[in-house]
């Protein structure tokens, strides 16, 4: 096993074991469900890999699955470093341009709250009158675009990012390979702090469901 491997490893176990402290706290959302699925956690190989099916709820789903790509990413973003340096350059760029905005809501959030949608879903004919994504629109507009790129260097830079891609599925197979080992430890944490909060919550629902042919109740007169 390579240094490369053996940091992997220990990123992801060490992201594992994050996960597992936060567990405890996760409570069932109360609010309504979102419409579309997340782009994140729908059909990751990540939360195939950690056992963490449809039947478990997305915000545990979440926690885990933005902190590996958080590790996938960072190794990315080295690879990249090192290697790439016209999408560097580009990403630097880039990186300028976001920093010389005023209002920067997706910076500084908790693994469980990033990469989802800044706004919740609208209410038909209840518009808002103002949203976060839209704020944040109206700053980047008023930021200088990046300046156009040459013929050749589309090219160019689309080889460099078809490299960055290849190394990221690199690094994401050796994540989910890392992940498999530890599928008993974060099976057994959502047995003990999820399903027993899901259960609760099926049974309140079934005790405040009305039960419109119960037998035993008095049909009274009916009204003429």
């Amino acid at each position: 096993m390579d240094a490369v491997e053996r940091s992997i490893e220990t990123q992801v176990s060490q992201a594992v074991d994050a996960w597992l402290r936060w567990l405890p706290r996760w409570e069932p959302a109360t609010h309504r469900g979102r419409v579309a699925p997340c782009r994140r956690c729908f059909g990751s190989p990540i939360l195939s890999a950690a056992g963490l099916g449809a039947d478990v709820p997305h915000g545990v789903q979440h926690g885990l699955s933005t902190r590996i790509k958080t590790i996938v990413d960072h190794a990315v973003a080295e690879y990249t470093s090192r290697n790439l340096p016209m999408l560097q350059a580009e990403l630097d760029q880039q990186a300028a341009r976001n920093r010389a905005r005023s209002y920067r809501p997706t910076e500084g959030l908790a693994p469980e709250f990033e990469g989802l949608p800044l706004d919740p879903d609208p209410v038909p004919g209840a518009p808002f009158l103002f949203t976060i994504s839209g704020m944040a629109d109206e700053v980047d507009a008023e930021i200088p675009a990046l300046p156009p790129l040459s013929d050749e260097a589309k090219i160019a830079l689309r080889q460099e990012v078809g490299l960055a891609d290849d190394y990221a599925n690199l690094i994401g197979r050796e994540a989910c390979a890392v992940l498999l080992h530890h599928r008993l430890r974060i099976q057994a944490a959502v047995g003990q702090y999820v399903e027993p909060q899901i259960a609760a919550m099926l049974e309140e629902l079934t005790r405040s469901l009305d039960a419109p042919f119960d037998p035993n109740a008095d049909p009274g007169i009916p009204e003429l």
